[in-house]
């Protein structure tokens, strides 16, 4: 698989969860929150996203979130539970991204705001039509889903590389 291919960066919030006053890293999805997920997974669905690889945090409403969105996928892409996608830095995020092999065309990437809405800023060096600007209004709430597109290896991910090419909330 050549390195100058066109690959994609698939951003999804975990979907609404419970309010708790337990361990943050424990709470599970809300009921709006499981009715959010599968519309996320029917849009990447709809839209032809077939991703290769899913990297998603191990809190419980992103792997509650995943599990719904990928039920409605095509195909089952493999899925890697990652510890440093909960409370991660845009800059940790990107370096996550660097290590994904080059076989990897699409790639999913389940994890929680701040961080995935500062990575789509970081990322997106252009937009298509309005949608950095819808973006930055909506403030990227639950399950929310970004889609970016770049050309190049994954160890060239960095700020400004990638197009925005797709952003779509759930109750827009």
């Amino acid at each position: 698989m050549s390195t100058e291919q066109t690959r994609r960066i698939v951003l999804v919030r975990h979907a609404k969860a419970e309010w708790s006053d337990g361990d943050d890293h424990d709470r599970p999805l809300a009921d709006r929150g499981r009715k959010d997920a599968p519309a996320a997974g029917r849009r990447l669905a709809g839209a032809g996203i077939a991703p290769d690889l899913a990297l998603v945090s191990t809190a419980v409403r992103t792997r509650e979130t995943w599990g719904l969105i990928f039920a409605e996928l095509l195909t089952r892409p493999r899925t890697v539970y990652e510890e440093r996608v909960y409370e991660a830095t845009p800059g940790e995020l990107i370096a996550l991204l660097n290590e994904v092999p080059d076989d990897v065309a699409d790639l999913v990437l389940v994890g929680h705001n701040p961080g995935m809405h500062a990575l789509a800023d970081a990322l997106a060096g252009e937009a298509d039509g309005d949608l950095a600007a819808r973006m930055h209004r909506s403030g990227f709430p639950t399950a929310a889903v970004a889609v970016l597109t770049f050309t190049g290896s994954w160890k060239s991910v960095e700020h400004g590389v990638a197009r925005l090419a797709a952003f779509w909330t759930p109750h827009a």
